[in-house]
């Protein structure tokens, strides 16, 4: 646990000198030009807004994959880390809770000033908060999977892209469906972040062993 403890906090340091502020400012920057893009029509901005966050969000996971695991692979810390007993799963697992403190709870708050922006209701609100709480682990543990698929490979950025659109595409769907207010959409968005928050730390572990032995 301490071990752990000690991995969140230098993953959450280095997230901070890194522009930990990046995925707030893409979040009110989108909410910002997007009235302008769909034009003054407040009906169709309430409908659609709280949408455009659940996609601010998941482009705001990806913003940072290219630090997560490949800076460490590369100057030899997952090395130095595995000689000292350190295993891949408990890396992985302190990289997505450090990845998700680090926009997570900065994105919910930003939700706020955006919603003014984006004209959302307050019981839309709320249930995007809900939904936001629940699903934005899993796109953390998405994000730190497909850096783990992509760490060590040219162009990675592109490839991290275009994996890891495709497999946030469940949390995405249940997302959405939970701003309706349906019981159901909410069980299902906290069941399939549970299932990926639960598998991702021991396939992000598999895919590190891979790139350090090659």
């Amino acid at each position: 646990m301490r071990v752990m403890l000690k991995l969140i906090r230098r993953d959450m340091a280095l997230a901070m000198r890194q522009g930990a502020a990046l995925p707030v400012i893409f979040l009110l920057l989108v909410a910002t030009l997007y009235p302008f893009a769909v034009g003054p029509d407040g009906a169709l901005l309430a409908r659609t807004g709280a949408g455009v966050v659940w996609i601010a969000a998941l482009l705001a996971a990806l913003l940072p994959i290219d630090r997560l695991v490949a800076p460490d692979l590369a100057d030899g810390v997952i090395d130095q880390l595995l000689l000292r007993g350190v295993s891949t799963e408990l890396l992985a697992a302190a990289k997505t809770l450090a990845h998700w403190l680090s926009f997570g709870p900065l994105l919910m708050m930003a939700t706020l000033p955006a919603a003014a922006l984006l004209r959302i209701e307050g019981d839309v609100l709320l249930r995007l908060e809900i939904g936001l709480l629940l699903g934005t682990p899993a796109l953390a543990a998405t994000g730190v999977l497909v850096a783990s698929l992509t760490a060590g490979l040219a162009r990675s950025s592109a490839l991290a892209g275009l994996l890891l659109l495709p497999l946030a595409v469940p949390v995405l769907i249940f997302g959405a469906g939970a701003l309706g207010g349906d019981p159901a959409a909410f069980k299902l968005l906290a069941a399939v972040s549970l299932f990926i928050c639960a598998v991702s730390p021991y396939a992000a572990g598999a895919a590190m062993k891979v790139a350090v032995e090659t």
